[in-house]
């Protein structure tokens, strides 16, 4: 009897869901998961680099070297190299980029706080070919020349940072 009671009202809402008018969470695609390591490739010239995706920062940050301010059609540009230990090969390379500054930021950390210039650059990730914001800063005393923030991360899926290397990046 009592089951008659809360059935006979939620019946319209139970004929919908069963005859699929209504999409269920539970039928979704499971998203992609991620590890806290993984490999992606720096475009152009699919540059091979281990990233650390970050959750305890928000803008993404890379290495980068031999910062060379100059002006294209009056906007600020910046030359940079980006020096990297192959993640195939395990040799170390550089490539030399030109980029538009997108703006400058503010960075705060243990050591004081400094202004880092924000480039775009394109970065495959998985199978999907991302255009993201990076700040440049010397990170070579660091494990992992790319930290992937909250901004990118947010775009990825689930992150298991109990696993490493679970999506080979595959762009085409």
């Amino acid at each position: 009897m009592l089951a008659h009671r809360w059935l006979k009202p939620c019946a319209p809402l139970l004929l919908v869901l069963l005859t699929g008018l209504l999409p269920l969470p539970a039928l979704a695609a499971p998203a992609k998961v991620f590890g806290w390591i993984e490999e992606a490739l720096l475009e152009p010239g699919q540059i091979p680099l281990k990233i650390k995706l970050d959750t305890g920062a928000l803008t993404s940050s890379m290495d980068a070297q031999n910062l060379q301010p100059f002006k294209r059609n009056g906007e600020k540009w910046l030359r940079f190299t980006v020096e990297f230990e192959n993640a195939r090969t395990g040799q170390l390379q550089s490539q030399v980029f030109e980029r538009r500054v997108e703006r400058s930021v503010k960075v705060r950390g243990a050591g004081g706080s400094d202004h880092r210039p924000v480039v775009s650059l394109q970065l495959c990730i998985g199978q999907q070919l991302y255009d993201e914001q990076f700040t440049l800063n010397n990170r070579s005393k660091m494990n992992y020349p790319v930290l992937l923030g909250r901004r990118t991360l947010e775009k990825l899926g689930l992150i298991d940072v109990s696993r490493t290397f679970l999506q080979p990046p595959k762009c085409s």
